[in-house]
C-alpha cells in the first residue's frame, strides 16, 4: 500500500486556452480509511472537452472547480482498501473520482465493472459515458431513419465515430468532419459514406454540397463554429440537431458571434435540442447492453489514445484542443 498519493489540483483559472500552468501536480497523504468508505487505485483516467467548462468560475451543466480543488474525471480503478461492505479488495469499479493515483470515496460513487466482459478501457469509451452519449444523442435527439443523410462534427473522436457507425446501422448516409487525413481514412473505415478534412477545406458549403447533395436531415453537432455554420445552411425540411458540445468555442471569453442560425431553422422547421447524457441515467444499462452487443458483433468498433502516466494529464488534455486523438483520450495511470 502506498503511503503517499500524487494528483492534479486546478491551480489557476485560464484565460482563454488552458496551459500547464493551469495544474498543479501535488503530493498527500491516503488518509486511513472511515466507515463506508473505499481507496481506489487509477488504472484509466479520462479526458474530457466539458472539463474546460469546469475551470470557469461562472455556472455550467458541470459543477466549476475552486482554485485548489482536486480536478475529477471518469475513471477505472481497483479496489485496494474498503471499509464499506458493497466493495471487496480487487474488485474494479467505475466513477467520477480525482486526477490521482489513488481516490478515497463513498462506496456510492462506484459502480462495478467486468474486465472479463470487456477490456477495462472501454468503459470510459464506447461502453461508457461517450458511447452513451452517442447513443442517446443520435437515436433520442437525432432521431435518424433509413435514407437520412446524417452530418457528424468532431466524427474521429470518441463520441462521433460511434455516432458515425450507429447512423451507419440505422441505414442512413453518414458524412463525417476531421481534421486529419489519417482521421479521414478512420471514418472511412468505420463506415461514413464521405468524410471532409476540415483543416484542408476552404468552403465547408461547397463541401458538403459534394457529400451530401441532398441536404443534411439530422446534425450531431460536437464542435460549433464555422463548421455549423455552413451545415445549417444545408438543412432539410424538419431536420433535426443535436448539440452535444461546442469545443470551438470552449477557450472564447467573450460571446462570438457568426452567420446568424435561425433564418435557416424558420423555412426548414427544424429542431435543434442541446441535451446532457446525464439526463438518461435511468436507461445508461439498456445503451450499455446494446453497444456492447454490436461491439461483441464487430458492427461497432472503436480507437483508443492512451497517453502514459498521471503526470503526462494535462498534456492529453491540452491535446483534445489540437484534435491530437483519434477515439477516446484516456491516460493510464497504472497498470491493469
Amino acid at each position: 500500500m502506498h503511503e503517499t498519493n500524487r494528483r492534479y489540483v486546478l491551480a489557476k483559472r485560464p484565460e482563454g486556452v488552458p496551459d500547464k500552468e493551469t495544474f498543479e501536480l501535488e503530493e498527500t497523504e491516503i488518509p486511513d480509511l472511515e466507515t463506508g468508505q473505499v481507496l481506489v487505485q487509477t488504472v484509466y483516467l479520462s479526458v474530457d472537452p466539458y472539463m474546460r467548462d469546469r475551470m470557469r468560475a461562472g455556472e455550467s451543466y458541470a459543477e466549476p472547480w475552486d482554485v485548489g480543488d482536486p480536478m475529477q474525471a471518469a475513471v477505472v480503478g481497483r479496489v485496494v482498501d474498503s471499509e464499506n461492505g458493497q466493495w471487496n479488495e480487487g474488485d474494479y469499479v467505475t466513477g467520477e473520482l480525482d486526477w490521482a493515483e489513488y481516490t478515497v470515496t463513498g462506496g456510492s460513487a462506484l459502480h462495478p465493472v467486468d474486465p472479463d466482459l470487456a477490456p477495462l478501457s472501454t468503459y470510459l469509451g464506447v461502453l461508457g459515458m461517450p458511447g452513451r452519449t452517442a447513443y442517446f444523442g443520435l437515436l433520442e435527439e437525432g432521431k435518424p431513419t433509413p435514407g437520412d443523410t446524417v452530418v457528424v462534427s468532431g466524427a474521429a473522436g470518441a463520441v462521433g465515430s460511434t455516432v458515425v457507425q450507429i447512423a451507419s446501422i440505422a441505414g442512413c448516409r453518414v458524412v463525417g468532419f476531421a481534421g486529419s487525413d489519417t482521421k479521414i481514412e478512420y471514418l472511412e473505415e468505420i463506415g461514413a459514406d464521405a468524410a471532409i478534412n476540415y483543416k484542408q477545406t476552404d468552403d465547408y458549403r461547397a463541401a458538403l454540397d459534394d457529400a451530401a447533395p441532398e441536404g443534411v436531415d439530422v446534425y450531431f453537432d460536437n464542435v460549433g463554429g464555422p463548421i455549423s455554420d455552413a451545415v445549417f445552411t444545408k438543412l432539410n425540411t424538419d431536420a433535426r440537431i443535436a448539440v452535444c458540445g461546442q469545443i470551438a468555442h470552449y477557450n472564447e471569453e467573450g460571446v462570438v458571434t457568426g452567420p446568424r442560425k435561425l433564418p435557416q431553422i424558420l423555412p426548414t422547421r427544424a429542431t435543434i435540442s442541446g441535451f446532457i447524457v446525464s439526463d438518461y441515467a435511468p436507461r445508461f444499462e439498456q445503451a450499455t447492453q446494446r453497444l456492447g452487443n454490436w461491439v461483441a458483433a464487430g458492427d461497432i468498433t472503436y480507437r483508443e489514445t492512451i497517453t502514459e502516466g498521471l503526470e503526462n494529464a494535462p498534456d492529453a488534455f491540452l491535446g483534445l484542443f489540437e484534435g491530437e486523438n483519434i477515439g477516446k483520450q484516456l491516460v493510464q495511470v497504472t497498470d491493469e
